[in-house]
């Protein structure tokens, strides 16, 4: 019998069964790892190397540094930002922030496969999920709790060349890690970072039993936060354009959901824009009743103009929010015990190889009629 090669940072040995010696089976989830030819351990990974074009490679799989795990990769989101990186729009790629090539993927689940130095070992075999916003632990912000917004932060597969999920596997700190109860399966779990978003825009909006909320802009997000802040007790309105989005909201059980022209003059308490259009924060303003809350949620590709003598005069407060860290725990646990349920959101579940296809905005065959498609690496 062939004598085992063993690669410790993945617990992996030789395939003694294989023709070619260029395979290793992990003895733990019995997954094959391809290697180079130098013995290298690789993994494969959809990568991006420019505006509208990329595919699946060959990477050289990720070490778990001091302070990191390595996790195999169960489930991926496609989101937004990552569409952004595809049409190059993305700001960071202007910024200096981010470039070419990317490994693109912020919202996954998967299963810890190994630790760093300085890392407790019971992590491994653990599910897990992962915060995006990785501060650099030392600054002002991150010493009280901030590190989400830290200046020097990177952001898992969109900031700071720190790769991301779309890919088997990837490195993160320990730090990062949320572990997952068995409630929250692998869809929950990739779900969790845009809930986690969607959480706190929902509780910047103050809205429970008796007031009234209108979201605007009925895509993921949109119908996250209308989840949250049905769960919370408040009267759900959602603001979109027509067509599909409006009818999938409506399937979700918000019947209250209108285009511009049908929308009802109600008082609405708390106002959410979950949309990228230039003119929704002005018209959110002009919407919510004083004394109300505004939440700004969506990112504009262009500056949107704002006028705050609105603001000021109508007794109004205002929210951003850029990041689901503060919320990740809680949206697990809102997943575990059902609260909110957003499985209907995912319309299909594609392989890396259909990953282009998709930013590139053509639906899977047989996809569903929700906004989101998750990639099983």
């Amino acid at each position: 019998m062939e004598a085992l090669r063993s690669v410790p940072a993945y617990q992996c040995e030789l395939l003694s069964s294989t023709p070619s010696p260029s395979f290793f089976r992990c003895p733990r989830c019995s997954t094959a790892r391809r290697v180079d030819d130098d013995g290298g351990v690789l993994v494969r990974a959809f990568v991006l190397t420019g505006p509208g074009e990329g595919g699946v490679q060959d990477l050289p799989a990720p070490d778990a540094g001091p302070g990191e795990v390595v996790v195999d990769v169960e489930r991926a989101g496609v989101c937004g930002t990552d569409a952004e990186f595809f049409t190059g729009a993305m700001t960071y790629l202007h910024s200096g922030h981010a470039s070419y090539p990317v490994v693109l993927g912020h919202e996954w689940c998967g299963t810890v496969a190994a630790v760093g130095a300085g890392v407790d070992e019971a992590w491994v075999g653990r599910r897990v999920m992962g915060d995006t916003m990785l501060g650099c632990g030392t600054c002002r912000r991150c010493r009280r709790g901030h590190q989400h917004v830290c200046g020097q932060r990177q952001e898992v597969g969109i900031r700071g060349g720190r790769n991301g999920a779309l890919a088997e596997q990837l490195a993160v700190p320990v730090t990062s890690l949320h572990a997952l109860p068995d409630a929250v399966d692998p869809v929950l779990g990739a779900l969790v970072e845009p809930g986690g978003n969607a959480l706190r825009a929902a509780q910047a909006a103050g809205a429970g039993a008796g007031d009234r909320a209108l979201v605007i802009g009925p895509g993921t997000i949109g119908c996250l936060v209308a989840m949250f802040l049905r769960a919370a007790g408040a009267e759900v309105h959602l603001l979109g354009l027509p067509g599909a989005a409006l009818e999938f909201a409506r399937s979700l059980g918000f019947e209250d959901a209108w285009t511009q022209d049908q929308l009802p003059p109600l008082p609405f308490d708390a106002v959410v824009d979950c949309s990228t259009g230039t003119t929704a924060p002005a018209l959110a303003l002009s919407l919510v009743e004083p004394g109300g809350r505004l939440v700004f949620i969506g990112i504009a590709h262009e500056p949107t103009p704002l006028d705050t003598r609105d603001l000021l005069l109508a007794d109004l407060t205002a929210v951003g929010v850029l990041s689901a860290s503060p919320g990740l725990g809680e949206t697990i646990a809102a997943y575990a015990s059902g609260a909110v349920d957003p499985r209907p959101l995912v319309a299909a579940t594609v392989n890396l190889e259909d990953v282009l296809d998709v930013l590139a905005g053509r639906r899977p065959p047989g996809a569903g009629p929700g906004p989101k498609v998750h990639v099983r690496p």
